[in-house]
């Protein structure tokens, strides 16, 4: 099997820094390539010939392209399971981890991409401050459920299902740091950030941040 690896991504994709978590954690090495996705790299042919939809991340993995982050974490648990799982053993654990993960990849992101916020503020004509208070909200209404269903149930450890990082982790981490990109309060969410602070402190989620990433700007 080869160890070819190429992830296509930005280093402020939300979706790209789920993976690069996640090959992280996993130990699998991978050549990173940068799309800038302000300057309009995804729309280039070269890469939507990789990506139809022109987004990221893309992942090339033993010569075959994956698209769409969290086809391709659960991917990544069955392809390498001799690597450190993603999903509990369980099915009521994994059942739990998928749908803490979906609030953040189905209720949360999808209205805050930055396609979507391009739209606001352009076509839209609304200001910065509008589009900031639309973030926010979205953010707040899944963080306020990720909240009550962590801190109400006994398998949540230092992590969102017990003592290791697994998927929910490595979708929750960047949408924390996109609340702090736009200087949300997150006061209200103690559980979820015990576990922000938990998750800085694991070096293989450290190397995957942004201000980490040989593309990143101020």
């Amino acid at each position: 099997m080869s160890d070819s690896r190429i992830l296509y991504g930005y280093f402020r994709s939300s979706a790209a820094y789920r993976l690069r978590i996640a090959l992280n954690l996993k130990g699998l090495s991978y050549e990173s390539v940068s799309v800038h996705l302000r300057r309009g790299d995804q729309r280039k042919e070269t890469f939507r010939e990789i990506q139809p939809q022109g987004f990221v991340p893309a992942l090339i993995d033993q010569g075959e392209t994956l698209i769409q982050s969290p086809a391709i974490l659960e991917y990544l648990d069955e392809v390498y399971p001799d690597t450190p799982p993603l999903l509990p053993p369980d099915p009521l654990g994994r059942a739990r981890v998928r749908a803490i993960a979906n609030i953040v990849c189905c209720d949360i992101h999808p209205v805050n991409n930055l396609r979507i916020l391009k739209y606001i503020r352009g076509p839209l004509g609304h200001s910065e401050e509008e589009m900031i208070t639309w973030y926010n909200k979205w953010i707040a209404d899944g963080f306020a459920a990720i909240e009550e269903l962590l801190a109400s149930d006994d398998r949540t450890g230092r992590f969102v299902h017990g003592d290791t990082p697994g998927l929910a982790d490595t979708c929750l981490i960047p949408q924390i740091f996109n609340a702090f990109r736009h200087d949300m309060d997150l006061t209200p969410y103690p559980t979820v950030m015990r576990i922000w602070d938990a998750a800085t402190a694991v070096a293989e989620i450290a190397d995957a941040h942004p201000d980490r990433q040989p593309d990143a700007e101020p």
